[in-house]
């Protein structure tokens, strides 16, 4: 994301700890020579759904691009929204990535109409450029579903901590307003949605494991935790900043809708599998769209390591199962299969991660954290 934004002509500046940054806005755009840049997305959804928007905000020709499996996600919402805006996109009928835009530097806005059914980031990255089309933009949902709806909630309370003045006439209709955005100093909370593994090796195990600063209020969605891992049979308290979670080696079956943040399920999905009931987590059926296909993947593995788990239309059935076994537990270029392989792993022995250096992409300390958290060395 840093580099995207320097393409673009923003100052970023970190310091010696990379733990401020300081971000200084593109200059002039009026003054500027068209662009003619080329940004890697990695495999960072954010990066393919954010900036795009933002990009086309920038006289010139700017690609986008990523890694092989970045190429297999959708893009088509980010991508048709676009040229409903008025500016020129070739994707080459694929819908996805790579893809070019080419704009004047300015864009209209107004009403536009979006099936975000896939992604709630096809509505955050339109809302955060939003401000800076010349009418703002009334931006409406008309898709079937919209899953992680807090993300977009979190969207919009970033906006007006910014003076961006917003508002919400409808559950699925989202109005930003032109102006100016706001600099200022910003505290960036943990990824709570990190925190999940090492939450669930307290259930796993027993005993009690500590998460530090976590925050008293927040928009993310991994505050969910608390609540889905307390059916599951844990106990939280507080101590000062930190949350801490008790469990006693057993776990229990649960019946969830987790629409409101999918980055959740991998976690929960590797609970069940230890779980003395039966469980079914459903409302996300856009899992199909992350990093891999993560439904067919957690299921693929769940099975192939002996235990018993059925694909649904929008989620994942699971039946506890007493031939749970040691193996090879894929990745798929995914960091959220990874840390799921690492919480079965605590009780099936024998479970080998296949490559568990897709982690760097969210938390490249890990294994670190991990291997310290349990004692052991590796």
């Amino acid at each position: 994301m840093i580099e995207s934004l320097i393409k673009l002509g923003t100052q970023i500046n970190v310091s010696e700890r990379s733990d401020i940054l300081i971000v200084s806005p593109t200059t002039d755009i009026d003054s500027r020579a068209p662009l003619n840049a080329r940004i890697d997305c990695g495999l960072a959804g954010t990066v393919m759904r954010f900036v795009p928007p933002l990009a086309a905000l920038f006289a010139g020709e700017i690609t986008f691009d990523g890694d092989e499996a970045a190429r297999r996600r959708p893009m088509k919402t980010t991508i048709e929204s676009l040229r409903a805006l008025g500016v020129s996109v070739e994707d080459h009928g694929t819908g996805s990535l790579p893809f070019t835009i080419n704009s004047s530097g300015v864009i209209e806005g107004g009403y536009l109409e979006i099936d975000a059914s896939a992604s709630s980031q096809f509505v955050s990255g339109l809302l955060l450029a939003a401000p800076s089309f010349t009418k703002g933009l009334s931006l409406r949902h008309v898709g079937k579903d919209l899953p992680s709806l807090p993300h977009i909630e979190m969207t919009l309370e970033c906006l007006r901590q910014r003076g961006v003045q917003v508002s919400q006439p409808e559950e699925t209709l989202w109005v930003v307003e032109p102006g100016p955005i706001n600099g200022g100093e910003v505290s960036i909370e943990p990824d709570l949605s990190n925190a999940g593994p090492f939450l669930a090796a307290a259930l796993v195990l027993g005993g009690s494991v500590t998460i530090g600063n976590w925050p008293e209020t927040t928009t993310q969605v991994g505050k969910h935790f608390v609540e889905i891992l307390t059916q599951m049979g844990a106990s939280f308290s507080r101590s000062g900043d930190d949350l801490v979670i008790t469990g006693n080696g057993t776990i229990k079956g649960i019946d969830i809708d987790l629409s409101i943040g999918g980055e959740l399920a991998p976690v929960v999905i590797a609970l069940a599998v230890l779980a003395d009931g039966p469980s079914r987590i459903t409302g996300i059926a856009h899992l199909r769209g992350h990093e891999t296909d993560r439904l067919a993947a957690l299921t693929n593995e769940i099975n192939n390591i002996g235990g018993k788990a059925a694909e649904l239309e929008d989620g994942i059935a699971i039946e506890p199962s007493n031939e749970l076994h040691g193996g090879i537990w894929g990745t798929y270029e995914d960091h959220r299969m990874a840390t799921a392989g690492a919480v079965i792993g605590l009780r099936v022995p024998g479970i080998t991660i296949e490559d568990v250096s897709v982690v760097s992409k969210t938390m490249p300390e890990f294994v670190s954290l991990w291997t310290g958290l349990l004692g052991t060395n590796s």
